[in-house]
């Protein structure tokens, strides 16, 4: 009995014995990191300069100008790092010194110095690479892409041509809207009458999402006129790119329409069915106006697609600001006249993403607030 006794307390001695507490992860290295890329970086920003010096001789004074602000923004960062230094220096002080917690909190700040001019020196070194590309092989990426002379000639008509692309973009999202919510109503049709409805409505979507978009344009633009299809052939191409289009995007968007329908609660279509309203009407008065609402994110990112698309149009013919670019770059033997287009297609989309991602960033709110 002694024995097992002296053995019981060691064993709770053991397991009341505390663990032992590990340090932080080290702040030391990725600071020297952290210094070491600040040099780095203006040591690339001295040659970037210089290189682009003899590309230009004439701008001499500007880049060297330009050089010195990049360089001296980055000896800034010179700050932040020494610092991590110096708290990866504390840091093992304080851990050796058996204060943790400091340590612990040394080593934390060391690490988010560190990292924040790893971060901007990558950043400065992603700008250094873009103008080192465009400035290299005696400026023949510049010239070929983005040539201030082919550029001027080209951005009227470009930029008028692109009045076609919106057009078409504007009144296919219109179109869209109305085919997709009907090909989503028909995919949800209730009942057994509404078997054959969501049949065919299932076998459009997987048919038309599988197709790509270019290929729909060329079969219409270029087969409608072939079968002679009464009022359909005599349209112009503009049309035949809006129809195609809407054919296309209106299997995406029914299915957005029905992942919203099918997001609202079923309790609510039970409520209005019990108070007597039918299911055309509770899908009118109540579960339609909430799940557009919860749609819109998802078709803005559609049809900003949808813009996109339009420059497909260029198979059939249609002088859209795509056409338009490359008669130019054919005419003169140089692709600027296309990095409007981008540029035009830029101006359009980015303002639209940004729309979308306040749309989603306010409906988590609303949902973290119910």
């Amino acid at each position: 009995m002694t024995v097992s006794s002296d053995l019981l307390t060691v064993l709770k001695a053991e397991r009341t014995e505390p663990p032992k507490a590990t340090p932080p992860p080290p702040a030391l290295p990725l600071a020297a990191a952290a210094v070491a890329a600040v040099l780095v970086t203006v040591t690339l920003t001295a040659a970037t300069a210089q290189s682009v010096s003899k590309v230009l001789p004439g701008f001499g004074l500007p880049v060297v100008g330009g050089a010195v602000v990049v360089a001296v923004a980055v000896l800034t960062l010179l700050r932040p790092a020494l610092r991590a230094v110096r708290s990866g220096r504390a840091a093992a002080a304080a851990w050796s010194e058996d204060r943790r917690a400091d340590a612990r909190r040394a080593a934390s700040e060391g690490r988010e110095d560190a990292r924040t001019v790893l971060g901007w020196c990558l950043a400065a070194l992603v700008l250094l690479g873009a103008v080192w590309f465009l400035f290299a092989n005696d400026r023949a990426v510049q010239r070929t892409f983005l040539d201030g002379e082919v550029i001027g000639i080209s951005l009227r008509e470009t930029a008028s041509a692109f009045g076609t692309n919106l057009f078409i973009a504007v009144a296919a999202q219109i179109l869209i809207l109305v085919w997709g919510l009907a090909l989503a109503l028909a995919r949800m049709a209730p009942g057994r009458t509404g078997r054959p409805l969501r049949l065919l409505a299932t076998a459009y979507i997987d048919g038309f999402r599988a197709v790509p978009a270019i290929i729909v344009i060329y079969l219409i633009g270029f087969g409608l006129p072939l079968a002679e299809v009464p009022l359909l052939s005599s349209l112009s191409p503009v049309w035949f790119a809006i129809l195609a289009l809407t054919l296309t995007y209106g299997a995406y968007v029914a299915e957005v329409f029905r992942a919203g329908i099918e997001s609202i609660a079923p309790g609510q279509s039970a409520a209005a069915r019990s108070l007597g309203l039918s299911h055309s009407a509770t899908l009118r008065h109540v579960v339609l106006p909430q799940a557009t609402r919860r749609v819109v994110p998802p078709l803005l990112n559609d049809f900003i697609s949808l813009q996109k698309d339009t420059a497909l149009v260029n198979v059939i013919g249609t002088i859209d600001a795509f056409n338009q670019s490359k008669i130019f770059a054919s005419n003169h033997f140089n692709l600027s006249s296309v990095t409007v287009v981008a540029a035009l297609f830029i101006l359009i989309t980015i303002p639209q993403a940004r729309l979308v991602d306040r749309l989603v960033a306010r409906e988590q709110r609303r949902g973290k607030g119910a």
